[in-house]
């Protein structure tokens, strides 16, 4: 065991200060560099990551955190669990094969991508149905190897565990998890066994699982599982990582056969801690304490931190503790300090990774040597967080009237879907299986040149504006052309559905550099939000009206909603997150009636991070959809029966939502379905959904374009189980990533589908 208290981390940011690891990404996909000048700069950006972390004086840093596209896609490659119908032939993966599971090819649908748990991270989900897995490199080995070599650093490899491995994979039934982990459970004894051999001390295996609600049965597993890999290794110093919530079974997590568990202290809601008062914990065991936001961007109340970490050290001795964040800091941005734009009030008021890595070693300290040694840095922080909370922008009192008073807001539509829809059927006369899109179009690098230009005053209001109307009137054409039924005017003027929003309402701020990974090279700025959300001016208006302005067809007016607002941004703290949520939707329900005043009577009001936003264990779900239900209708109910609702979510298992969705209460919701292959049909054919509904017949995420064959087929998959009279045919998502020439070719296959299978579907009526 070790002597002293230690600092710890469980990830780092792999995008780099300036995105270094996305541009390097980019160029190699598309060709400007070749494969070896690629994997130099991706070793250099890893293994400046492990410096920075030596250097702020971390104790334990980790290794295999690092990745080239997601973690989990690594662990596949690992086992060689590779789908069939990427033609692998066995052996080492290549990088070629590695990136077409992510991102698919000409012929091959990419792996099905969804949410790490509740995050905004996505991972590739492994298919177990096809391969035995066997291992067929030691990753975690050759990152050790690595920066032992180059940095003299000795890492802690980090391992996604065995059984959450599983749990997230597809490809198998319920009745065969067990042995489906006993698969694994042999080769993850060979790698542990070469780390022993390496002379590795500590290992991170991450079961984020044991967070979630899990039964006893599975308890057991777990039990039988790491007994088995102690025994393989057992002078290997493994720690059970664990986080996003508290211990679903404490007593039995604590007892399994490891030399540490690390627990979340921030986002437990206190349970873990209290379940650490009433049961204790082990004497023979390393408590790794998880006390530092691992997953926002607000600066830690050192005095709180301390004081938690003290009620902790009754139970644990401090050479049985280690100080860590709540989860990776995959989920923040990589450093405050460039940041220099944002109000000194707010700023003091941050921490990034790098911060918190430094607040990490502050309460390391503070812990081993007294509180003496932080003071200044206890008060620093307390002031920072009271400045803020005690600031006009965090006091709006006509905003917190608004939310105290909400039953004076009318949150229900002014009749049921069966009268909303005849109304609208006599205004817009669309045909069967009408088809649209979900909203964006490509942002070329013109477009994006163009809005920098314009950013830094290089280009005047009225020349940006001019530019953007171009670009509405070309895709206004374009869509007239494809033959398209209800159009969308781009949102070319956007560079994220929740940070152009951010920028127009109060209560937000925007940041230089706080970018974040969401899934492959594909990274977000969220907005923070740190004050009281209002509106301040109509934000949609000029632009949706300038498209209906230029046809016949309905133009959607595209908003984001409340709920994903809240959810893809860094919210604040201090007051409940509904609150929040609510606060947006009141802003919203004014641009909401605006454009209908203004005469666009099909509004789009996106939700997809509803889903992801449910907690991990179960039995608070019901509270969280109640009131993420309730923040939507209070943005959307105002308007007429005429007016119809859009609203869009993503990839997400939504069987055990489906009365959720239901209870939105939209006219028309699209949904991300085509990576799942169709999977999400199921949830359709146990439960029926009695309003509109798309369900997205091809994947945007990829640059393929598809077969009329393999639309038509998605298409009649879902009329099998769906009201031909109910269903919208759209892609799975916006459109905004991909290149112009393979958009307007995969939606004119759409539309050619779509006039298929209307005929198809006249005729049998006839």
């Amino acid at each position: 065991m070790v002597n002293k208290v230690q600092s710890s981390n469980l990830g780092y940011p792999r995008i780099g200060e300036n995105r270094e690891w996305k541009k390097a990404l980019e160029q190699f996909w598309s060709g400007k560099i070749e494969q070896e000048e690629f994997l130099k700069r991706i070793e250099e950006i890893r293994l400046q990551h492990l410096l920075k972390q030596k250097e702020q004086g971390i104790d334990l840093i980790p290794v295999g955190d690092f990745s080239l596209y997601d973690h989990v896609l690594d662990t596949a490659v690992m086992f060689g669990l590779v789908p069939k119908r990427f033609k692998y032939d066995g052996g080492k993966v290549s990088l070629k094969t590695y990136f077409e599971i992510a991102r698919g090819t000409e012929g091959a649908v990419a792996s099905e991508m969804t949410k790490w748990f509740n995050t905004n991270y996505h991972y590739i989900v492994p298919e177990l149905n096809e391969t035995l897995p066997a291992l067929v490199e030691n990753g975690p080995l050759q990152f050790y190897k690595e920066a032992k070599q180059k940095l003299d650093i000795d890492g802690k490899p980090v391992i996604l565990g065995p059984i959450t491995f599983v749990k997230l994979s597809k490809g198998y039934k319920d009745n065969e998890f067990k042995t489906k982990v006993n698969q694994f459970v042999p080769i993850y004894a060979q790698i542990l066994r070469e780390l022993q051999k390496e002379g590795v001390e500590w290992v991170q295996i991450d079961e984020p699982i044991l967070s979630t609600t899990i039964s006893k049965e599975e308890i057991a597993l777990f039990q039988d599982v790491y007994q088995t890999l102690n025994n393989a290794a057992p002078n290997l110093k493994v720690i059970l990582q664990t986080y996003f919530d508290s211990l679903e079974h404490y007593e039995d997590v604590i007892s399994l056969p490891v030399h540490g568990i690390g627990l979340d202290f921030v986002y437990d809601h206190g349970q873990n801690l209290t379940s650490l008062k009433k049961s204790g914990f082990p004497k023979d065991k390393i408590l790794a304490a998880g006390v530092i936001d691992g997953r926002n961007i607000w600066r830690a109340n050192l005095d709180h931190k301390r004081s938690l970490l003290k009620e902790i050290t009754e139970f644990v001795p401090i050479n049985h503790l280690i100080v860590q964040p709540s989860s990776s800091l995959l989920h923040v941005p990589v450093s405050v300090k460039n940041e220099d734009s944002i109000i000194r009030i707010l700023k003091d008021a941050l921490s990034f990774a790098d911060e918190k890595l430094h607040e990490i070693v502050l309460l390391t300290k503070c812990i081993q040597v007294g509180v003496e040694s932080i003071e200044s840095e206890i008060d620093a922080s307390v002031t920072a967080i009271s400045a803020l909370n005690h600031s006009s922008d965090r006091n709006n009192k006509e905003v917190q009237k608004a939310v105290q008073s909400l039953d004076n807001y009318k949150a229900e539509r002014e009749a049921p879907f069966i009268v909303r829809k005849q109304f609208q059927a006599d205004i817009f006369q669309l045909p069967l299986l009408p088809t649209t899109t979900i909203g964006s179009f490509p942002q070329t690098q013109e477009l994006r040149k163009q809005r920098l230009s314009w950013r830094k005053g290089n280009l005047t209001n009225d020349e940006y504006e001019k530019f953007i109307k171009a670009e509405i009137k070309k895709w206004i054409d374009i869509q007239e052309d494809l033959g398209l039924d209800v159009f969308v005017h781009g949102e070319f003027e956007r560079t994220d559905m929740v940070e152009y929003f951010g920028e127009k309402l109060a209560g937000f701020q925007f940041t230089k550099f706080g970018w974040v990974q969401s899934y492959g090279s594909r990274c977000v700025k969220p907005p923070l939000i740190y004050g009281d959300v209002a509106f301040k001016k109509p934000m949609t208006i000029t632009e949706t009206l300038y498209a209906q302005s230029l046809t016949t067809k309905p133009v959607k007016g595209m908003l984001t909603g409340p709920v994903t607002i809240l959810n893809w941004s860094f919210a604040r703290d201090d007051i409940s997150r509904f609150d929040v949520a609510n606060q947006i939707a009141l802003a919203l329900r004014k641009e909401v009636e605006l454009l209908e005043e203004n005469g666009i009577q099909m509004i789009q009001v996106d939700e997809p991070a509803l889903r992801e936003g449910l907690p991990l264990k179960q039995d608070k779900w019901e509270s969280y959809l109640d009131s993420a239900i309730y923040a939507f209708k209070l943005a959307t109910s105002s308007v007429k029966n005429e007016t119809q609702i859009h609203t869009h979510m993503c990839y997400s298992d939504f069987k055990n939502i489906i009365n959720a969705i239901k209870a939105l209460d939209a006219d028309v919701i699209s949904i991300e379905t085509s990576r799942s292959q169709g999977e999400l049909i199921y949830a359709f054919e146990e439960n029926t959904y009695d309003k509109s509904i798309g369900l997205g017949v091809y994947d945007i995420h990829s640059p393929r374009v598809p077969q009329l064959e393999e639309l038509t087929r998605n298409i009649d998959r879902a009329l099998q189980v769906l009201d031909p009279t109910l269903f919208w045919i759209n892609p799975d998502c916006g459109l905004k990533t991909r290149g112009i020439d393979e958009t307007i070719a995969a939606l004119k296959k759409m539309v050619e589908a779509a006039v298929k299978t209307r005929e198809k579907l006249l005729v049998i009526k006839s």
